[in-house]
């Protein structure tokens, strides 16, 4: 693990963040269904932030396995 980067407890804990977030935008959606243009907006800006650490910690923690 690189002392510069975050422990693997943080990757876990920024992968469980980040998939919770997912799946209360999904029920968000379910239960609200699409108000309009700027619902559309919140679901991009907020799929790309959830999703996009979601899978950059999986692939950190991914690569890191065999290092502890």
């Amino acid at each position: 693990m690189s002392k510069f980067g975050p422990s693997r407890g943080e990757l876990w804990f920024r992968l469980g963040f980040s998939l919770v977030g997912l799946a209360l935008m999904g029920v968000a959606l379910a239960t609200r269904g699409f108000g309009g243009i700027a619902w559309v907006e919140v679901v991009l800006i907020a799929s790309a932030f959830f999703g996009g650490t979601a899978l950059w910690a999986a692939r950190r923690l991914w690569v890191t396995r065999e290092e502890t």
